[in-house]
């Protein structure tokens, strides 16, 4: 193996979190538009490039890829990209190949993703009311990703649940929610939504739901004990007495994971963002795609890992971060 990815705070860049494509089949109402304008196909990374670009950073001492979008399972071809990024599981370089996903496709392509070595998956889901899982997804239904996850478990992998916490929305479920998880044997990490901005015809701050308020509710039921556990990510965990299960908590405007962050963010074309909370990115798509050699895609990635700032500073005022992001924040959870 090359020289591992230091950042300049010393911290080992183990973590690489790869959107494979921006398209969606569902139109979440904090996320998507319900009329999306998406990518033009010569912008996206090629399966290939996805690949080499991938399996360069294996190179460099990644050890955990998390394969997110839009919806991942979407994108024409794409267990062709997980059978690639198998070879570096059975290596032994990468040590955990991960997804997260809606859950609309895992009924499909399942059994396929853990022949691959998948072993555990987020799967975002944020109410199990049908109608109002119709509402907030727009072109979404519940039976199927319930079914889905059936598939999942069904295939030996572990699923942790994803909800993103919405005032006025699922604030009535937060019990119903992780007595199910409970149940069903599913770790639950809650989202704060990030207020900023209007998304279509939904008001950001009206959604505010504070972690702080969920988290209290929560302790007039069960019993919360404060876990040490830490994936170099956002979530803060607790273990419910009551159940065993473990509840995360991401809360994106806290500075809370900065000093151990290990992970960085590639687009699905080429773009890497050093740190979700501020926009410089790198564009290594040009680098891939001027050489068959990887010497300048290399040089471009370190470059690029030496302007990691030490933590995030999220500026509303601008409005300067594109939708996508609550759900992007839920990507980075463990």
């Amino acid at each position: 193996m090359q020289t591992p990815l230091i950042d300049p705070f010393a911290r080992a860049i183990s973590y690489l979190r790869v959107s494979v494509t921006d398209r969606c089949d569902f139109r979440c109402a904090y996320c998507m538009t319900e009329h999306m304008t998406f990518l033009p196909k010569a912008e996206l990374l090629t399966l290939e490039e996805l690949d080499r670009l991938c399996s360069a950073f294996v190179g460099m001492g990644v050890q955990k890829l998390r394969i997110t979008g839009g919806e991942p399972l979407v994108r024409k071809g794409i267990m062709t990209f997980f059978e690639a990024m198998a070879r570096h599981l059975q290596s032994g370089a990468l040590k955990e190949l991960t997804l997260t996903t809606n859950g609309s496709q895992l009924r499909k392509y399942a059994a396929e993703l853990a022949a691959c070595g998948v072993k555990r998956i987020n799967v975002s889901l944020d109410t199990l009311d049908p109608a109002k899982f119709a509402e907030i997804t727009r072109w979404g239904r519940l039976p199927q990703v319930l079914d889905g996850i059936e598939a999942a478990k069904a295939a030996g992998m572990q699923v942790k649940i994803n909800a993103v916490a919405l005032k006025g929305f699922n604030e009535n479920e937060l019990f119903s929610l992780a007595e199910w998880c409970a149940r069903e044997g599913h770790d639950l990490t809650f989202i704060e939504v990030m207020p900023m901005g209007e998304m279509g015809d939904v008001g950001r701050l009206d959604q505010y739901w504070p972690l702080k308020d969920l988290r209290a509710t929560l302790a007039t039921r069960f019993t919360l004990i404060d876990l040490p556990d830490s994936t170099g990510g956002p979530a803060r965990y607790v273990r419910l007495a009551e159940t065993g299960q473990r509840i995360g908590f991401i809360t994106p405007l806290t500075h809370n994971f900065c000093e151990s962050c290990n992970r960085v963010r590639l687009t699905c074309t080429g773009e890497l963002y050093m740190c979700l909370g501020q926009e410089d990115m790198a564009d290594l798509r040009a680098p891939l795609r001027a050489s068959a050699q990887n010497t300048d895609l290399e040089t471009a990635i370190r470059d690029a890992i030496a302007r990691k700032p030490k933590g995030h500073d999220f500026d509303y005022s601008r409005q300067a971060i594109k939708g996508q992001m609550s759900r992007h924040m839920s990507h980075t959870g463990g």
